[in-house]
């Protein structure tokens, strides 16, 4: 990941400096201050920056993704969607189910791996996702077949219903789905990681 550093009187004119040199706008640009370089007789104060390209970070996670697993022994192709926004990393491996893990468990540690990556790089946050397949996907889609199917069971029956332990990713998707079902509502109970939602019968207004 290439980054420039530029200098200037003053942070503005530091990053005006980078806009002009790179012929990027500032959406486009992540910018990290490095702090003042002291003046000499002659000479005053000057701030410094570090600039990464937003493109440049884009393609650096597909690199690096390539790296890890090619290091672990993975066979991959990675295909990036959504570049503009939040970027979305396809993975395509020739052993799935290790790579994604019981309850997407590897995948989750894959991403955070990256995200800890990223910031020592960068020196702050960066939003993206990863997936195996279409994975998550499909278990969202998944998972909301079986809320509403779930909640149709206990709208009729009045009793309510406790679904298996999932991750805050996975009870949300839950939750989601049946926000605006009527005659149920949801609720999380339970410890982590053992924490379940719970369906419960509401009486219609």
């Amino acid at each position: 990941m290439e980054k420039h550093n530029y200098s200037g009187k003053t942070k503005e004119e530091a990053i005006q400096n980078a806009k002009e040199d790179l012929q990027e706008v500032e959406e486009n640009l992540f910018i990290k201050e490095l702090g003042e370089s002291k003046g000499g007789l002659f000479k005053s104060k000057k701030v410094e920056i570090e600039v990464v390209e937003k493109r440049e970070v884009v393609k650096h996670i597909k690199d690096y993704l390539m790296q890890i697993l090619k290091d672990m022994g993975f066979n991959v192709n990675i295909e990036v969607k959504n570049k503009e926004e939040v970027p979305k990393y396809v993975i395509f491996s020739d052993n799935d189910a290790l790579l994604i893990g019981k309850n997407g468990k590897n995948l989750k540690a894959l991403s955070m791996i990256v995200s800890q990556h990223l910031n020592t790089e960068l020196g702050r946050t960066y939003k993206f996702t990863l997936d195996v397949n279409e994975y998550k996907e499909k278990r969202e889609k998944s998972l909301e077949r079986l809320a509403k199917r779930i909640a149709r069971e206990v709208k009729t029956s009045k009793v309510e219903a406790k679904l298996d332990s999932m991750n805050s990713y996975e009870r949300r998707i839950i939750h989601n789905a049946l926000t605006n079902y009527k005659g149920v509502y949801t609720e999380s109970e339970g410890e982590e990681p053992n924490r379940y939602v719970v369906v419960k019968p509401k009486e219609e207004e």
